[in-house]
């Protein structure tokens, strides 16, 4: 099956104030110690979505009002700190499905970009103008544009940027090199199949047992 093309993000956004939101905030390394991604969701933001003892801060994201939210509004040099693929696997899972900063963290965005979450960057005065909207209004439908490089925000649209290596695989469905590789597995065999250099699996085995 080929990869979904993605070129619209629509839905409510939260608002997560800051600057520099390393990896280890976004998920606190003690919660890496998975076998599957699946179950990092509950995990995202964890440390300042709870006290030590387990409770609910009021941090934003506790707010009942925003937890249908699917795109993340952020800071500048969001992502930094390790490059822990654990972080956009978070963010996935607890449902965010796009990302508006004034800045990425360069592995950070390739991980969001390969698990098909886009990355929108605003100039900080268009950024605090939709931070303020979205504070304002949790209601408010944002609108990411991927083709017209554009945020929309109830009546206001944003010019947005995105380095087009990842803006034309969201927009060609190549945005996976594995799932496209995964997807290439029957010409591949096929083609290898053609090699005489390209040993099979079975003939090393019957190799292996001869000797």
């Amino acid at each position: 099956m080929a990869l979904e093309k993605i070129s619209q993000i629509k839905g409510t956004a939260v608002h997560v104030p800051g600057d520099d939101i390393d990896t280890d905030r976004i998920i606190p390394a003690r919660f890496m110690k998975c076998v599957t991604f699946d179950g990092l969701g509950e995990y995202a933001f964890f440390d300042v979505r709870f006290d030590g003892d387990g409770n609910p801060t009021p941090h934003v994201l506790n707010d009942p009002a925003r937890k249908q939210a699917s795109i993340l509004v952020t800071g500048v040099n969001f992502g930094c700190g390790s490059s822990r693929e654990h972080a956009p696997q978070a963010l996935y899972r607890y449902g965010f499905r796009a990302v508006i900063a004034g800045s990425f963290a360069e592995i950070f965005f390739g991980n969001c970009t390969t698990l098909g979450i886009p990355c929108m960057t605003l100039s900080q005065e268009d950024l605090t103008a939709l931070q303020n909207m979205v504070d304002g209004e949790p209601s408010l439908e944002v609108v990411i544009d991927v083709a017209a490089l554009e945020v929309t925000a109830g009546e206001k649209s944003f010019q947005a940027t995105m380095p087009s290596s990842a803006r034309d695989g969201l927009l060609e469905g190549k945005w996976d090199p594995i799932g496209e590789l995964l997807e290439g597995a029957d010409q591949v065999a096929a083609k290898a199949a053609t090699l005489p250099y390209f040993a099979s699996r079975q003939e090393i085995a019957d190799a292996g047992t001869s000797r």
